[in-house]
């Protein structure tokens, strides 16, 4: 079951900017060479600057009932401290000299705002998590909500016992 996903999307403006710079940059580079040149050099440009949106646009984040996910790696829900949404300012002094090297970072520069997620097991190898998000009180929600139980929805008959049509206590072993 999954409770929140987000997919770490480069918005549009960074896509038309992104195609300025292209076009600006690729007639600086070819001006005076001929057509094979300019159309070499605009489509390496257009490779480079569309394929580096697209790798920072492929990244998601995803919470489970077991695990967070984000930037490829994974995080079990059991593993999670405290979970604090960060504001832009906070964000930035999270990413800036305040950071741990050891830290876990899915952030983008598209993104302002983050969540601080604090790993209470050694073993996960880093002290915190910071992800960068556009919903950051929802994915702090999703991080704090507990993970349903199997079998909740349908009634726990171990642990509640069963009732059955005469309303008596049927207590199974």
């Amino acid at each position: 079951m999954r409770s929140y996903h987000e997919r770490l999307f480069a918005p549009v403006s960074w896509w038309f900017l992104g195609t300025v710079i292209v076009a600006i940059l690729g007639a600086e580079l070819w001006a005076g060479f001929g057509a094979l040149v300019a159309l070499v050099t605009y489509a390496v440009l257009l490779l480079v600057c569309g394929g580096t949106l697209a790798h920072w646009g492929s990244a998601s984040v995803r919470v489970t009932d077991d695990e967070l996910e984000a930037g490829g790696r994974r995080l079990p829900r059991h593993a999670i401290g405290d979970v604090v949404p960060l504001g832009a300012r906070q964000a930035d002094a999270a990413r800036g000299q305040h950071a741990d090297p050891a830290a876990h970072a899915v952030i983008r520069p598209y993104l302002k705002r983050a969540v601080y997620i604090e790993v209470i097991d050694p073993t996960q190898g880093a002290p915190y998590w910071l992800v960068g998000t556009r919903r950051p009180d929802d994915l702090a929600a999703a991080l704090r909500t507990q993970p349903a139980r199997a079998g909740a929805d349908k009634g726990d008959a171990g642990e509640r016992g069963e009732h059955d049509e005469r309303g008596e206590h049927d207590e199974l072993g």
